[in-house]
């Protein structure tokens, strides 16, 4: 079956939630720590190399990075958390207009949380779990860069991470994910057509 997002390209680059592009049809956001793989995982699920840039330093996507899928259909790359090297003013200033996108544009269909495997639920991770279910936005978590880890250990943190979902976020789904041998790719699509009903 031929892949959707396989033609999905670039949009436009926004600071803020003001400038975004017309807040009509639907779109998914994904969101998560600075070196969790966005980038990669954007670029795997769209079959493309070089949709979303990857960087050697994380915490470089700094505004609000929209994709076009199709007429009214839209990704969203959310400027990463918690590890970028630069001053808390504009750490906070990041903060302020992510949560502004997130509480006010009404096209969001879901978030895609990407977390790395070997470090999963940071304490902005929990955050943002806590602040989805509080807003009834559904979230389907990416348990990122599963190749570092054999299918066993693999297997117990993805266990161990939907357990302690329970008390964040009890209706957020999770699954194993690797833009590297592209585990979970097939699955995270089927996750986005729901939401963006392709």
């Amino acid at each position: 079956m031929a892949n959707p997002y396989q033609r999905t390209s670039f949009l436009t680059s926004v600071p803020n939630a003001k400038l975004a592009p017309a807040d009509t049809g639907a779109e998914v956001a994904f969101a998560g720590r600075s070196n969790a793989g966005k980038s990669s995982a954007l670029n795997a699920i769209t079959q493309q190399r070089s949709l979303a840039r990857i960087s050697k330093s994380p915490g470089r996507t700094r505004a609000l990075n929209f994709f076009r899928v199709t007429d009214n259909r839209r990704l969203v790359d959310l400027p990463g958390y918690g590890y970028a090297r630069v001053s808390q003013q504009l750490k906070q200033e990041w903060q302020r207009h992510l949560t502004k996108y997130l509480e006010t544009r009404h096209s969001l269909q879901g978030l895609i949380l990407l977390m790395d495997i070997r470090h999963p639920l940071t304490d902005y991770d929990q955050q943002m779990l806590q602040w989805c279910q509080h807003a009834g936005l559904p979230t389907h978590i990416l348990l990122t860069k599963c190749d570092k880890l054999k299918r066993g250990p693999g297997n117990a943190a993805l266990m161990k991470v939907r357990k302690s979902l329970r008390g964040m976020h009890h209706d957020a789904s999770i699954q194993l994910f690797s833009a590297l041998n592209l585990t979970g790719v097939e699955e995270a699509r089927e996750i986005l057509d729901k939401w963006l009903e392709l």
